[in-house]
């Protein structure tokens, strides 16, 4: 997995409704935790994973689809483990996102 580790002080939304956006291809991986200051999203395509955390980001790149799924599944249960819950995979009402988690085996994670 390559992975970039970057400051950036915002807040989420610049995420969410830039870079990290349907339009662009990645859905919210939605947790307990989620907040102004906190948000990760992730992109079934590209196979990335975008962290946002009080101006930390980390861009995490699988390096194949295997990588990307057992990544998301790790992100899973690291929340169940430690006290958090996580919602689901949301690909924001857009059915192209949605197909492609699906066809890689994540249906059961998305709402």
């Amino acid at each position: 997995m390559k992975t970039i580790r970057e400051f950036r002080p915002a807040d989420r939304y610049v995420y969410d409704f830039g870079v990290c956006s349907t339009k662009h291809g990645f859905a919210q991986v939605d947790t307990s935790q989620d907040a102004s200051y906190y948000g990760t999203w992730a992109n079934p395509e590209k196979l990335m994973i975008v962290c946002y955390c009080e101006g930390d980001v980390t861009i995490q790149t699988a390096q194949n689809i295997e990588e990307f799924v057992a990544e998301l599944r790790n992100i899973e249960a690291w929340n169940h483990e430690n006290g958090h819950i996580f919602k689901g995979i949301d690909p924001g009402s857009n059915e192209e996102i949605a197909a492609k988690f699906r066809d890689i085996g994540l249906d059961r994670l998305l709402y």
